[in-house]
């Protein structure tokens, strides 16, 4: 069974590893000089510091960083930026 990467079953030690280990498909499988690769977050280590921290659990940060569109109930488009598009 996979052990539990939600924030109230780890360390913060433990959610850097898993954060790292989750990276680990680049190139060099390491992100030590990633800028983001195309997700265009900048930096990874600021995507995932919400979960490092404990702030926001790790499905979380990859919705936030995932959806650029969504539907509000009553058909209202929204985009990323929280703008309604009709």
């Amino acid at each position: 069974m996979p052990r539990s990467v939600l924030i109230k079953d780890t360390t913060r030690e433990e959610r850097m590893q898993i954060v790292n280990k989750g990276l680990s498909f680049c190139d060099d499988s390491s992100c030590e000089n990633c800028s983001g690769c195309s997700m265009g977050v900048g930096s990874v280590e600021a995507m995932y510091r919400p979960y490092i921290d404990g702030k926001l659990e790790l499905s979380e940060v990859n919705m936030l960083h995932a959806a650029t569109r969504y539907t509000l109930g009553g058909g209202h488009d929204v985009d990323r930026s929280g703008g309604d598009r009709g």
